[in-house]
């Protein structure tokens, strides 16, 4: 699987005192796709990998704002997987209302246990998982 398309109704908690969506926001929104994107694949942001728990911390995460979102909007969340290596995962995800693509961010998530003493470091994603995620075509 190499995307996955939701949606999202902007809250009056996602908005500034303009009423627009807050940029902040749209990192959360980003992260909420990427988790539903790991869900759909029997995967999730929080795993046990040899009695460690596990996760998947952001490494880069970058988002252009094209035209505003504002409360009420419904936004349409569409994820691609960009790339794969061994530990990671690099995500394009565009925002649309209607015809109207409001945002595009990028972000790339490592795949990480931690360690005894409370560090991270990145692991191979595990096979069940690895085998399901694939780049987009082109």
């Amino acid at each position: 699987m190499h995307e996955l398309t939701t949606r999202r109704q902007v809250e009056f908690s996602d908005t500034d005192l303009g009423g627009i969506v807050h940029f902040s926001r749209f990192f959360v929104f980003m992260e909420t796709a990427e988790d539903e994107f790991l869900r759909a694949l029997g995967g999730s942001f929080v795993f046990t990998h040899e009695g460690r728990s596990g996760g998947w911390p952001k490494v880069e995460a970058s988002c252009q704002y094209l035209s505003p979102a504002r409360y009420g909007d419904l936004l349409e969340v569409h994820l691609e997987v960009r790339k794969v290596t061994r530990s990671t995962v690099t995500y394009d995800i565009v925002f649309s209302r209607g015809e109207t693509v409001v945002a595009r961010g990028k972000t790339t998530s490592v795949c990480c246990a931690v360690r005894p003493d409370g560090g991270f470091e990145s692991i191979a994603i595990p096979a069940p998982l690895a085998g399901r995620l694939r780049p987009a075509p082109g």
